[in-house]
């Protein structure tokens, strides 16, 4: 008898499920530090699984908010641990508790289950068992995608979430070309609000304009040549349109597919020649330059920032090299390619993007990072700094950066060479 105690969902956020008594007890394996004390690692394992079991049967539960807040806690554990086998041996239960979210569930819930699907499927990777559950989530999510009556958050949502898991799951290229269809269909729109007198189609839809633009754009990485060129084709006059959207973020995502396109362009014919190159130039040269005082300036930023790399790309075949550091590892993204995918499950990754490189097989494969460098526990020890030793070092980096600067800062400095 008695109340019933909340539980902590798999989180740091302050939240509970007021229906869990039963996995209360457990602390959260996230919230252990490396600065703490040693703890039993198949103990705590246990703890996790026993709790994410908890969760997984609240995602039936009669409440739309305890449904809602188990998804949140399945997705933040799935993107922070590496769980196949777990997940492996009740992948059908999941399916099942997500189709069901999408399909009778409101927004918010829709969208949490959209999110779980995607980090599903990262966790499966790409085999037999993923194709199951696509071929379970694929029409439930293309039906709410093409859905007039659904809440826009909920088709951006899944409109993502079909991008990534059939660009993880099928080797069936007539799925491909479907699911590219399915959200061209609904991007292609955006091209029509320059023409549309009442001033409605593309404002409210934006968000969703954007998202089955990048998803499709990431199902184009992995396509035929063939069919490369006749997406180019029939695309590539045609993006131009969207970089005079007033939404930021749409403006950002044409301009960037425009440098993807351009690089497989030229990865298909060397020679390749595009028509219209000074009109455009001129376009991406003014958003690279913008300085309209009728926008944020964080937005402004942000825009000049895109728009100098996707002008180069596009007037220099040149791409500003990025490193990312995870673990004792170093990856190089030189090419749109390979930005737009990393971009892509970053977003929904999050801050387990940097595990998921170092463990998850599929994304490593993916970024042909090849097998998982194994440490034993000793040489990661010695790798780690305690929480003191990181501490010292910010603030002497700190200070000597303050006193770089007091001295560039200093009226007496010799400033005669820059007149």
């Amino acid at each position: 008898g008695g109340q019933p105690r909340s539980v902590q969902p798999f989180s740091d956020e302050d939240a509970s499920i007021e229906t869990m008594s039963h996995c209360s007890g457990f602390s959260d394996p996230a919230s252990f530090t490396e600065d703490g004390p040693e703890v039993d690692e198949e103990a705590t394992q246990e703890d996790l699984e026993y709790k994410l079991k908890g969760f997984i049967d609240l995602t039936l539960d009669k409440s739309a908010k305890t449904r809602q807040a188990a998804l949140e806690s399945l997705k933040n554990a799935f993107s922070s641990k590496i769980l196949y086998e777990f997940i492996m041996e009740r992948r059908m239960t999941l399916t099942d508790s997500i189709e069901r979210c999408i399909k009778k569930g409101k927004s918010d819930e829709q969208c949490a289950a959209a999110g779980l699907a995607c980090l599903l499927c990262v966790q499966m990777g790409s085999g037999i068992e993923s194709e199951e559950i696509f071929k379970t989530l694929g029409p439930v999510l293309k039906k709410i995608v093409c859905d007039g009556t659904a809440s826009i958050q909920a088709r951006q949502a899944c409109a993502t979430c079909l991008g990534i898991c059939c660009f993880i799951v099928t080797d069936d290229i007539t799925e491909l070309y479907s699911t590219m269809e399915c959200l061209e269909n609904i991007f292609t729109k955006a091209y029509q609000r320059d023409r549309d007198t009442n001033g409605v189609s593309s404002t409210h839809n934006t968000v969703l304009h954007v998202s089955a633009l990048l998803a499709w754009t990431l199902l184009l990485t992995i396509c035929p040549m063939n069919e490369v060129k006749k997406k180019i084709e029939l695309h590539l006059h045609k993006l131009p349109s969207l970089l005079s959207c007033d939404d930021l973020n749409m403006r950002i995502a044409a301009g960037e597919t425009l440098a993807l396109l351009f690089e497989l362009a030229r990865e298909t014919d060397s020679d390749f020649f595009y028509e219209d190159m000074d009109l455009l130039t001129e376009k991406l040269r003014a958003l690279a330059t913008d300085g309209n005082k009728h926008r944020a300036k964080v937005d402004k930023r942000k825009q000049r920032s895109v728009f100098r790399d996707v002008l180069r790309a596009v007037e220099e075949r040149d791409f500003p090299t990025e490193m990312v550091k995870f673990g004792p590892e170093r990856m190089y993204i030189d090419c749109w390619v390979k930005k737009q995918t990393y971009e892509t499950f970053k977003e929904i990754l999050g801050s387990g993007m940097q595990y998921h490189l170092q463990s998850n097989d599929f994304l490593r494969n993916v970024f042909e990072l090849g097998p998982p460098v194994m440490l034993d526990a000793a040489t990661l020890k010695t790798m780690k700094i305690s929480r003191f030793e990181r501490h010292l070092y910010n603030s002497a980096a700190f200070k000597a950066r303050t006193k770089a600067r007091s001295k560039c800062r200093d009226k007496r400095a010799d400033v005669g060479e820059f007149f």
